[in-house]
């Protein structure tokens, strides 16, 4: 059977939060969590992989795609604040029990998920979704968390230049074996939103608010220690973003992790959808009842 994607929104603490379902509710649901600068739409080609077995779920983050994007002064833009927010839609929809694919800003989100309720975890599959220091490449997060410590003139710069067309770009041919596998689209659909008005200090806050998912990662180290949670990391190798070295420091904390490196990079799904689909449904046939 053929799953058809929905395109629905909700209300969760007065904000419409739109999200893509597909599947059969019944069966396990998935959980897709999405990262900068993107939304949903990373999903397009997984969900339907996915939703002849599972029921999967992909919202947009407040500020992100087709979400409500409120003002500075209406929505603190915290990972905190996403985190409640995607924990509401998921009571709304009666979710308490699922798997989650975390990327970038996706996997922040899903460890507070965890931490605030670990037993309506059952699996989780990392796709450059880092939790690890050992995964930041140092080139490109230098400037990050220097804005971070000591916003300013003299750092806000480096910053404002991740919102620009040509880091979007980069940010998904940079470490892919062929580009030509990347459709032109993304990045194209990515600027229009970021470029929308107010949305660069949206990001600039966010962007402020990074170093609070690296304090967490002591607690999120004793989370995979003391669930065991069954873990597939899959990530882009060429990743200049989360380098491999995230991807493998899983392996510290769950000793039975799954990590698989691809010849690709940030969003390794546009050039490696259909090897890491296989990755995944292979995982869940296996750990998700």
């Amino acid at each position: 059977m053929t799953y058809a994607v929905h395109h629905r929104t909700a209300t969760v603490n007065g904000l419409e939060v739109f999200y893509r379902e597909a599947g059969d509710p019944e069966a396990p649901t998935v959980l897709l969590l999405h990262g900068f600068p993107t939304s949903s739409h990373m999903f397009r080609g997984l969900i339907p992989e996915l939703a002849d077995r599972y029921h999967v779920i992909a919202p947009d983050h407040i500020g992100f795609g087709q979400s409500a994007m409120p003002g500075l002064s209406d929505f603190p833009y915290t990972f905190d604040a996403l985190t409640e927010v995607t924990a509401g839609l998921l009571q709304k929809l009666g979710v308490d029990r699922f798997a989650m694919y975390v990327q970038d800003y996706g996997a922040p989100i899903g460890w507070r998920l965890a931490l605030q309720t670990p037993e309506h975890i059952t699996a989780i599959i990392t796709q450059n979704g880092n939790a690890y220091e050992d995964g930041f490449v140092k080139a490109f997060w230098d400037g990050a968390f220097a804005y971070a410590k000591a916003p300013g003139p003299d750092t806000e710069g480096p910053m404002r230049g991740a919102l620009t067309p040509e880091i979007t770009r980069w940010q998904y041919v940079n470490g892919v074996a062929d580009p030509t596998l990347v459709s032109p689209d993304n990045w194209v659909h990515d600027q229009a939103l970021l470029d929308r008005p107010g949305n660069d200090e949206i990001q600039l806050k966010l962007f402020r608010d990074y170093p609070t998912n690296v304090d967490l990662y002591p607690q999120v180290h004793q989370y995979f220690r003391d669930s065991q949670v069954p873990l597939l990391a899959v990530w882009g190798a060429g990743d200049e973003i989360f380098g491999p070295d995230g991807a493998r420091a899983f392996g510290r904390d769950l000793p039975d992790a799954e990590i698989h490196l691809v010849d690709s990079g940030h969003f390794a799904l546009e050039s490696h959808l259909e090897t890491i689909s296989g990755h995944i449904k292979d995982f869940l046939a296996r750990v998700v009842a």
